[in-house]
């Protein structure tokens, strides 16, 4: 197995994101999804994945946000204490070491499973060894993947193919065809994708399929 970097850095990652996501909804007032999606965003989120020992090793978790939300020193809040027992540093840490051992870019995971589904495993995976938050982790990708980014991200929207076909003014049989793999939507009009991406209000990238 390949992983996306050496393992002597693993604890110190996990503790980093962990403490990043913890800093940036408890110091900060970010809604977990909000901030995570500026991460995504962010140059950090690729060179963290790649195992960049600067991002990972040369600041702390709090500094991390700062980064990514760009804020002044002026501006700067100190971190609080106690975010090593909230849900959001559990996510982070449990998140960390998933990606890691899959080497996925933590924009093809939460393709896969969105940040808040993570959380959500807190209870009751928080008391469980590792290995059986990192397990469950896996399954949801498996069955993340067997449906298309197209129809994953319609469902996270809560509208029906008829709904998104009358709101791009793609046939609704063309959209079943994306969503079934029948027809591959990375060979869709590009007019199409840009369509489809403002419906769904996420970017034109995030509808194609992995190769």
């Amino acid at each position: 197995m390949i992983y996306a970097y050496d393992k002597v850095y693993l604890r110190i990652a996990q503790r980093s994101l962990g403490e990043m996501l913890s800093y940036a909804v408890y110091d900060l007032g970010y809604e977990l999804e909000d901030y995570y999606k500026r991460f995504l965003q962010s140059e950090y989120s690729m060179r963290f994945s790649k195992g960049d020992l600067f991002v990972i090793t040369g600041m702390s978790g709090a500094e991390l946000a700062i980064r990514v939300l760009d804020i002044p020193d002026d501006d700067i809040i100190m971190p609080s204490y106690n975010t090593a027992k909230s849900q959001e540093y559990w996510t982070g840490w449990i998140l960390a070491y998933y990606q890691w051992e899959n080497g996925k870019t933590f924009e093809m995971i939460d393709k896969e499973i969105p940040i808040c589904k993570i959380r959500n495993m807190y209870n009751p995976y928080h008391e469980m060894d590792i290995s059986s938050a990192i397990l469950k982790l896996r399954e949801m990708s498996q069955v993340s993947r067997a449906e298309t980014y197209l129809k994953k991200l319609r469902k996270r929207a809560g509208i029906s193919q008829s709904i998104l076909a009358e709101e791009t003014g793609i046939p609704v049989k063309t959209i079943q065809q994306y969503e079934q793999r029948r027809k591959d939507i990375n060979k869709a009009q590009v007019e199409y994708v840009v369509r489809l991406s403002k419906a769904l209000c996420c970017e034109p990238q995030d509808i194609l399929e992995e190769k």
